[in-house]
């Protein structure tokens, strides 16, 4: 019995580490390939091989719930974008703070009797408000409350032009971001959706006068580890992915999708907190269903910036919602996995985000807990796991590092030496720490998913 019990362990122990192992090379290719993606990018750009984007038409679509503290700087910052002709649509899903009122009052709104037609099902309208405010048309919706996707279909209903944008109330654009996300549609017309990068509001400061924007990390330091990891998030698989058409996420932060495709695959679920992923699962799902030819692509240089939770119970609230929102999405379209119609999206992409996303907590925190009993039961040389898991944090550390080098590069910011030798500490604090306190919060996810399957639960804004 002992020795079958040391055995085991032993077996499960090398699987930790092999699995780790693959997680490292699939990191390092990633980060190279998007490396090399960015740089051509960049000598495109340098070239001025780019079209002109001012004409295809775009809906941005601006859920809101309880979002007064943030909305009209929102609104503010999208009612001054580089772009010629587009519409805002603010879809206020029954706030029970003043968030309407707001609107009404900032921007002068106007009650209309405006029909909308229900091709996507959603709750009802109570009532719509619109303006013309600086050129662009700026509607407000207002309608009983249903959830994020339920009010993300009420205005993909309202929408007016062929695509449409979903962004977070408390998110704000660059001022090119609609002419960057749009540049996959002009390249191929087959496109469906494009999916945005996202970065943290608090760690960027504008340039003034033509000058570039600093990137300077806050005072707070979970903001500031949010900001390391984001960073290795939208710079390493995603752009990997991209290059097979594979991406099974675009943030519900900013992403552009064909109007006409969406609502024919049905819109977005209602009773799924993770409602981003699971568009773009149902995207693949229908297209490839009906033989279509699509993409549905990946445009880093298309940026949003958001704000970061700034305390630990607001990070672990998110990240549950996250993880709850990545096991009903890949549930629902279960049947993706080892599908030979999705060819790559499901023996890759699909098997990715189930192994080292949705089971990795359960992973992560079993393989520790075996491999120190390894090591008690002396099955395995203690030294030698020093070094290994030494030498790994320091890799992921590099990884870290690089895509946050890619992310500098991108948008040509200025960062002082400070601010990099900071950087480089809270690359190896990310990955050490930071990176198995979130995959704990990912485990009670599992726990307690009865409790939390549909709860969509407020973050506070500052």
């Amino acid at each position: 019995m002992m020795d079958f019990l040391r055995n085991l362990v032993y077996y499960i122990s090398i699987f930790y580490i092999s699995y780790l192992v693959i997680f490292a090379a699939f990191s390092f290719f990633a980060v190279l390939l998007g490396a090399l993606r960015l740089y051509k990018d960049d000598r495109i750009l340098m070239l001025k091989n780019r079209l002109n984007h001012n004409d295809l038409p775009i809906s941005l679509l601006v859920p809101a719930y309880n979002e007064s503290v943030t909305i009209v700087k929102c609104l503010d910052s999208l009612l001054d974008l580089d772009y010629q002709l587009y519409e805002i649509i603010v879809i206020d899903d029954g706030s029970t703070d003043d968030t309407a009122s707001k609107i009404i009052d900032t921007y002068d709104m106007k009650f209309v009797n405006r029909p909308i037609n229900h091709e996507l099902k959603c709750q009802p309208l109570t009532a719509v408000y619109e303006n013309i405010v600086n050129g662009v048309n700026l509607t407000l919706i207002r309608k009983l409350n249903g959830g994020k996707g339920d009010t993300l279909n009420m205005g993909i209903n309202a929408c007016q032009y062929p695509y449409f944008i979903c962004m977070d109330a408390d998110s704000n654009l660059k001022n090119d971001s609609l002419k960057e996300i749009v540049t996959p549609v002009f390249e191929d017309d087959s496109v469906v959706a494009v999916g945005g990068m996202i970065m943290i509001s608090q760690c960027v400061r504008e340039g003034k006068d033509g000058e570039d924007s600093r990137y300077h990390l806050p005072a707070n330091l979970l903001v500031c580890l949010q900001s390391v990891e984001y960073n290795r998030t939208f710079l390493a698989s995603r752009i990997l992915m991209d290059t097979f058409n594979g991406n099974l996420i675009i943030s519900g932060a900013f992403g552009l999708f064909k109007t006409s495709t969406v609502i024919a695959a049905g819109g977005y679920s209602a009773d799924n907190v993770g409602e981003d992923m699971e568009l773009v699962l149902k995207l693949h799902g229908f297209c490839r269903n009906n033989d279509m030819d699509y993409k549905i692509r990946y445009q880093p240089s298309a940026i949003c910036l958001t704000q970061a939770p700034t305390r630990f119970r607001d990070i672990k609230t998110q990240r549950r919602r996250w993880h709850v929102g990545l096991f009903q999405s890949l549930f629902t379209h279960r049947r993706i996995m080892f599908n030979l119609r999705f060819g790559l999206v499901s023996f890759f992409s699909y098997l990715y985000y189930f192994a080292y996303e949705l089971v990795a907590p359960i992973l992560e925190i079993l393989g520790i807990v075996f491999v120190l009993l390894a090591a008690y039961l002396d099955i395995l040389n203690i030294e030698y796991m020093i070094v290994f898991f030494t030498l790994y944090i320091i890799y992921g550390a590099i990884i870290s590092l690089s895509t946050f080098t890619q992310q500098i590069y991108i948008q040509k910011f200025r960062v002082s030496f400070f601010n990099m030798v900071r950087t480089l500490l809270l690359c190896v604090v990310e990955f050490a720490f930071f990176r198995y306190v979130l995959v704990f919060v990912r485990l009670l996810a599992f726990i307690r998913y009865k409790k939390h399957r549909n709860e969509w639960a407020k973050i506070k804004r500052v």
